[in-house]
C-alpha cells in the first residue's frame, strides 16, 4: 500500500501514518529501530529495497530523506506499508528549498519512541558523520566508501572523522575474508607470519581495509596492490601470507569461489561470494554498540599502512 502526500508537513505525515496502520490492520509493535536513509533520488530505490529485505530480520521504521535547496519550500511525502515495505514501514520525504534546511527536524517527529536510531548514507556521506545533523541523533552511522571513485581519499577521510558508532559497508564486505584468514591461522603449524601481500581492484576500498586489518592484527609489513581495471574488477583478488614453513595463498580467481593453497596440504575450493547490499546492511543492524575493531582499523591500522602499489598488466 502506497499513500502519496504532496505539499505536506511532518505532523500531517505522522497522523496519516497512524490512519494507514489502523485502516490496513498493520501495527508497529515489534519494530526494533528506526533506520534513516539520507540519499539522492537516483540511489533511493536500491537503498529502500535493501532495507525492505533487511527488515525481515530487523523489523523497523525506515525514513528516507532526500533534500534539494534549489526549489521553493515544499515537503512531499510518501508512506509505504504492507507488501510495498517488507516487514517495515517506509516513509519517503522529499524536502525542497527552506524546508530542507534542517534535516534533524524533518525526521525527529517520525522516529519510533524509545528505539535506537541508525543513519545510513548510501552514496554521499558528510565529512564527519558523527557531527552532522542526522549523525548526532544516531547510535550507529553507516557509510559506503565504495561509492566514491577516489577510494583512498574516502578511507582517509573516514579515519580522520571517525567517532564510536561509525561503520562502513566496505568493512562489512570483508567478513567472509576475515573469517577464512583467521581460520587458516588457527590451524597448525603455528609459524609466525612475517609478511603479507594483498591484491584487489582499484575501485575496492575493502582491499585497503583488509590490508589495514592485517597490518594491525599481525604487526608485520603489509604490501597492498591495486590491480588495473583490465586485470581485476571484482573487489579483493588475493591475500598471500609468508611464513617460514611456506606461503599461504587465499585467492579468488573468479567471482564467488576462492582457492586456498597451503604448504603440505591439498588445495581447497571455498565459497567466497561478494556480499549483497542487503546482507551487509542486515549485518550492521545486528549490533547497535560501537564496532571497536573497525575504529582501530580505520584509524590506527590505516595510519600504519604504507601507500598502495599499482599492479602490472598480466
Amino acid at each position: 500500500m502506497i499513500v502519496d502526500l504532496p505539499d505536506t508537513t511532518i505532523s500531517q505525515v505522522a497522523k496519516r501514518l497512524v490512519q494507514v496502520r489502523e485502516e490496513g490492520g498493520a501495527v508497529a509493535l515489534g519494530r526494533v529501530l528506526t533506520l534513516v536513509i539520507a540519499t539522492r533520488e537516483e540511489a533511493a530505490e536500491p537503498a529502500i529495497d535493501a532495507a525492505n529485505d533487511a527488515s525481515r530480520e530487523h523489523p523497523m521504521r525506515v525514513i528516507v530523506l532526500m533534500t534539494s535547496k534549489s526549489e521553493d519550500a515544499r515537503l512531499d511525502a510518501q508512506i509505504r506499508v504492507g507488501g510495498d515495505a517488507g516487514a517495515s514501514e517506509v516513509i519517503v520525504l522529499r524536502a525542497f528549498g527552506a524546508a530542507a534546511s534542517n534535516e534533524e527536524s524533518l525526521v525527529t517527529g517520525l522516529l519510533l519512541p524509545d528505539a535506537p536510531v541508525v543513519v545510513w548514507w548510501p552514496d554521499q556521506p558528510p565529512l564527519r558523520p558523527a557531527t552532522s545533523p542526522l549523525g548526532r541523533i544516531a547510535q550507529r552511522r553507516i557509510t559506503d566508501a565504495s561509492t566514491d571513485p577516489d577510494t583512498i581519499k574516502r578511507l582517509s577521510n573516514l579515519g580522520e572523522g571517525y567517532a564510536p558508532g561509525d561503520t562502513d559497508l566496505a568493512w562489512t564486505r570483508l567478513t567472509y575474508w576475515r573469517e577464512q584468514l583467521a581460520a587458516v591461522l588457527d590451524q597448525p603449524p603455528y609459524d609466525q607470519v612475517t609478511a603479507v601481500e594483498v591484491h584487489g581492484s582499484a575501485e575496492s576500498p575493502s582491499t585497503g581495509l583488509l590490508a589495514a586489518w592485517l597490518r594491525l592484527q599481525l604487526d608485520v609489513p603489509v604490501k597492498w596492490v591495486y590491480e588495473s581495471h583490465e586485470n581485476w574488477r571484482e573487489g579483493i583478488k588475493s591475500v598471500r601470507m609468508t611464513r617460514a614453513s611456506g606461503d599461504i595463498l587465499l585467492e579468488r580467481p573468479e567471482p564467488g569461489i576462492a582457492l586456498l593453497t597451503q604448504p603440505g596440504q591439498p588445495d581447497h575450493d571455498l565459497p567466497l561470494p561478494r556480499r549483497t547490499l542487503r546482507e551487509c546492511l542486515a549485518e550492521e543492524l545486528r549490533r547497535l554498540d560501537p564496532d571497536v575493531l573497525y575504529g582501530r582499523v580505520i584509524s590506527e591500522g590505516w595510519d600504519r599502512l604504507g601507500p598502495a602499489s599499482e599492479g602490472q598488466p598480466a
